[in-house]
């Protein structure tokens, strides 16, 4: 034949050849009427030894059967020519060597153009043919047998072969998948990725091993399942591509355990966040945005922390079937911005819930409610009114939960939480997130509610003991502050005074309590009631610090530092003696700031030291700075630092007092600082001037 005559493929060209017959060596026999050889192959020079040179033209009878055997050998060989039927079996041949093989032979009679007869036989070695036999029935009995979805595609990805457990694991009849791509009868897996996969393979020859996908398949169309999937390129002996083999195991318990198990670390990785996060201050609106941060984006698009209005109020709140809900926001946090945030109650401020919104029964019951899908009516029991419903609902929030913040054994309140962007509904593995977020956080918010309650107590009684606007004074211009030190902190006992005494005279005093809490508030509003009653005793100023220091150790909080001044417009002088306080500040027209040399002292309460009074010229506009310590101290900075910047502040053209007082605090005292404040500046005033003022 040809090269012309050669066979073509669908494509147009030729077909490369199999290479089985090349794994089998099956040889060619060709015998004329009388039984000599004729034709001899080259497999049929490796299978029996003999060249072509030597069997061409023997009778084949003597040249390769025993002599045992050639009586049955010529009766085969007639039958063959004389009814055309072939025959087939295995027969010991006699090899070159002398020894014996067992071939498998495939007998038939030939005719030509000139009706000459012929007899053809193909002949392969038994125990070659046997094996192959052995591997294509082992191959058959695993893939039907294997629990492992198997598949043969050829190189257009259409399936050619598939097993019974592919079968189920598809959910469609064999006869349906042959021929067909997986894209046209897997839509509900994602099969542009596995026949881009498949190509790659097809392409380069490397095998994909356990690749992990998850999709749905028509077998179990409701419900998730993961499969580890292997592909392998498929050649021939030749090296010809026929296709990729696939191989499919089910893994979906693995699959759901490994999940169950990363959610878990999930969990426990935001808890131990929430504990690091959450209630890092007594402060309880910092702790109410620490738990929305915790919150968003790990478990809610938007969150919300709300306390009940009588929970904030320190009183006991429990809700009817038919009550509403008085809820005060603290804290509202979203990912974004998004029209959600519009929706969401401004923090501090009271709202009302009607007894049918979602946050009211969680409230109510002390139990999660949680919508998976919300609905346009429930978001009309999500949100206060229908105008924040409408926002929701453009925001497009399909999700919702809100878990009750209970401590010891009262609901303070609920965190709400709401999901837009992440497309997953809430479960059940957020619900257990978020009550124990709940849990955690609702003991720090208590902590908080409390601490600030009695904060707030004692601040009250902070500002009721100090002296309202100093009134006026003769020969003085006064501006005072008091500062509370930040809401995470006790407050303290600094206090400050303006006592008028006779003769024109006037006492200013700023002191120190060490302590904080209502304790402390209220031993400094006892020194500030000796301090009044001894100042209008007229006594020197180092008498009057002698003796607050016998009436401090009677008190609850037994140290306390202070500076008492007098001054008398006559002279033009202030007297001035000191309990271990910071030393004042003097300002003199064309000099610069400086700390007034007096001797320290050591704070009311230690005994056994008296105290010094010192003189200091005090000029119509000269200026006195009184202080407490937190105005300049910290713990990043030394005290001479601090003070060389108050000095520097206090630097410069004269200004009025009421702006050097907010300049001081806004400069020199952090909003985080641990310790209150006290501030006092005195400026002294021509008679004539101080009259008109």
């Amino acid at each position: 034949m040809s090269a012309a005559e050669a066979p073509v493929a669908e494509g147009g060209g030729p077909v490369r050849p199999s290479g089985l017959l090349d794994v089998l060596g099956v040889a060619s026999v060709v015998l004329d009427v009388e039984g000599r050889i004729v034709l001899w192959s080259p497999q049929a020079e490796e299978l029996f030894g003999y060249s072509a040179r030597e069997a061409l033209g023997q009778y084949a009878a003597r040249l390769m059967v025993h002599e045992e055997h050639i009586a049955l050998v010529r009766k085969l060989f007639a039958d063959v020519m004389a009814t055309g039927r072939s025959w087939a079996g295995a027969f010991p041949v006699r090899a070159k060597d002398g020894g014996t093989r067992l071939v498998e032979f495939r007998n038939m009679r030939l005719t030509d153009d000139r009706g000459d007869v012929f007899a053809l036989g193909l002949a392969a070695d038994r125990s070659t043919v046997r094996r192959l036999e052995q591997d294509v029935a082992l191959s058959e009995r695993m893939v039907k047998q294997s629990p492992i979805g198997l598949a043969v595609l050829d190189t257009e990805l259409r399936y050619v072969s598939v097993n019974p457990a592919l079968t189920r694991i598809n959910g469609i009849p064999a006869d349906e998948l042959l021929g067909r791509t997986p894209h046209e009868v897997l839509p509900l897996l994602d099969s542009d990725a596995l026949e881009n996969a498949l190509r790659r393979v097809l392409e380069t020859g490397c095998p994909l091993v356990d690749q992990a996908t998850v999709g749905r398949t028509p077998a179990d169309p409701g419900q998730e399942h993961a499969w580890s999937v292997s592909l392998y390129r498929l050649e021939d002996a030749m090296g010809r591509v026929l296709g990729v083999a696939a191989s499919v195991v089910d893994i979906t318990e693995q699959y759901r355990a490994r999940v169950e198990t990363e959610a878990a670390r999930r969990r426990l990785a935001v808890v131990a966040d929430a504990s690091a996060r959450i209630g890092t201050t007594l402060d309880l609106n910092r702790t109410a945005r620490e738990l929305a941060d915790v919150a968003v984006p790990e478990l809610a698009d938007i969150a919300a922390v709300d306390l009940l209005d009588a929970v904030v109020e320190s009183r006991r709140s429990t809700l009817g079937p038919a009550e509403s809900a008085v809820i005060r926001p603290l804290a509202v946090r979203a990912e974004r911005e998004t029209d959600a945030l519009r929706a969401a109650d401004t923090p501090g401020e009271r709202v009302r819930y009607a007894p049918d919104r979602l946050v009211t029964a969680c409230v109510r019951t002390a139990s999660p409610v949680v919508v998976p899908r919300v609905t346009d009516g429930d978001l009309e029991r999500i949100a206060r009114s229908p105008e924040a419903a409408e926002l929701l609902r453009r925001a497009g929030v399909h999700s919702y939960l809100a878990v009750p913040l209970i401590a010891r054994g009262e609901v303070l309140g609920a965190l709400d939480l709401k999901r837009a962007d992440n497309p997953l509904p809430f479960g059940e593995d957020d619900v257990l997130l978020a009550r124990e977020l709940a849990a955690r956080a609702a003991v720090q918010i208590d902590n908080a509610r409390w601490y600030q309650n009695a904060r707030d107590t004692a601040l009250t009684l902070q500002r009721s003991l100090l002296p309202g606007r100093p009134g006026r004074t003769t020969g003085l211009e006064v501006a005072s502050r008091y500062q509370p030190a930040c809401a995470a902190v006790e407050v303290g006992g600094d206090w400050f005074d303006v006592i008028p005494l006779e003769g024109g005279r006037t006492a200013l005093v700023v002191g120190d309590v060490m302590g904080s809490g209502i304790g402390a508030a209220a031993t400094m509003g006892r020194l500030r009631t000796a301090t009044t009653t001894l100042a209008s005793l007229g006594l020197d100023p180092a008498v009057i610090l002698q003796h607050l220091d016998k009436i401090t150790p009677g008190l609850e909080h037994s140290i306390a530092t202070c500076v008492y001044a007098v001054h008398d417009p006559g002279p033009r002088q202030c007297r001035i003696a000191n309990a271990g306080h910071l030393p004042p500040v003097r300002i003199r027209a064309g000099q610069p700031p400086e700390l007034l040399a007096l001797p320290t002292g050591v704070p009311l309460g230690v005994g056994g030291v008296d105290f010094c009074t010192t003189t200091v010229d005090f000029a119509p506009g000269d200026r006195l700075v009184f202080y407490t310590d937190g105005l300049v101290e910290t713990r990043r900075h030394s005290l001479d630092e601090r003070l060389a910047a108050l000095l520097a502040l206090l630097e410069g053209p004269d200004r009025p007092l009421e702006d050097v007082c907010d300049l001081l605090l806004r400069t020199l005292h952090h909003p985080d600082n641990p310790d209150d404040v006290a501030l006092l500046i005195a400026r002294s005033l021509d008679p004539g001037t101080a009259d008109e003022r």
